[in-house]
């Protein structure tokens, strides 16, 4: 037997208002916080998020929503709700977007927050909103401290920490972060794309998936291989895992 209408509008409006909440917290339904993972600093906390740089860009070439969606093979609704920050995009997704937009990864790093280590400065040089954080100069030395990498935090648990002062078109050189059970691609789907790629792993234990192969890497172990065959990295352990990982070629097919 039904309940009575009353009843059933009652229900209705506490479910309303319980959605109303959870999107006003910054959450979809079945979502989780956009900014879930490690405490945000005030540099994070003042930075544009990963989806608003996506959504400026997208402005800027003059591209729809539902055509950007469409040539990555997502929903719109997912291209929305990154954009808006309401989720974060997965390893798969911001590499397929980047390459769309004509951007780079270093392009969102430029402008994304510090990591949530010891409070400092920021460097000598600040990264304004195109150029880099600073320029290489031929036969000079350039370091990079510690509490001076900026991050940017992924859906699956990802954290990435670039690790060089400037912007390198050929090359991404980081530190990747992956929380227990952390992946790349949380779907459990295989990516590809242009380039080559090579890991050493710090701490913990990853799972380096390439083509029909399953790799495990433990501390010191190293791996290379050409990104245009299918993989995924996923943390399978009970630790979280750190590595150091260099994209060569993502771009321009190298």
């Amino acid at each position: 037997m039904r309940p009575p209408a009353d009843r059933r509008m009652r229900r209705s409006e506490r479910h309303r208002g319980r959605s109303s909440r959870i999107l006003a917290a910054g959450m979809s339904v079945g979502d989780q916080p956009a900014a879930a993972g490690r405490d945000l600093t005030l540099a994070d906390a003042s930075a544009p998020s990963v989806g608003a740089q996506l959504r400026e860009r997208r402005f800027a070439v003059g591209m729809s929503l539902r055509e950007l969606a469409r040539r990555i093979d997502v929903s719109p609704s997912l291209v929305s709700q990154i954009e808006t920050g309401k989720i974060q995009p997965s390893v798969r997704t911001l590499i397929a977007i980047v390459s769309e937009l004509g951007l780079s990864v270093d392009h969102i790093f430029e402008r994304a927050g510090l990591g949530s280590g010891p409070a400092s400065a920021a460097p000598a040089q600040a990264a304004g909103a195109d150029g880099p954080l600073s320029a290489e100069v031929p036969g000079a030395a350039s370091v990079f401290r510690a509490d001076q990498h900026r991050v940017i935090r992924l859906e699956g648990e990802v954290e990435w920490q670039r690790i060089t002062t400037w912007e390198d078109p050929e090359v991404e050189f980081i530190i990747a972060v992956y929380a227990v059970g952390g992946s790349s691609s949380p779907d459990g789907t295989l990516m590809r794309h242009a380039g080559r790629e090579f890991g050493l792993v710090l701490s913990g234990t990853l799972h380096v998936t390439v083509g029909f192969e399953e790799h495990v890497l433990k501390p010191g172990d190293s791996i290379t291989f050409c990104s245009t065959v299918p993989h995924r990295l996923h943390n399978e352990g009970p630790d979280e895992v750190r590595a150091v990982w260099v994209s060569h070629g993502r771009y321009s097919g190298g």
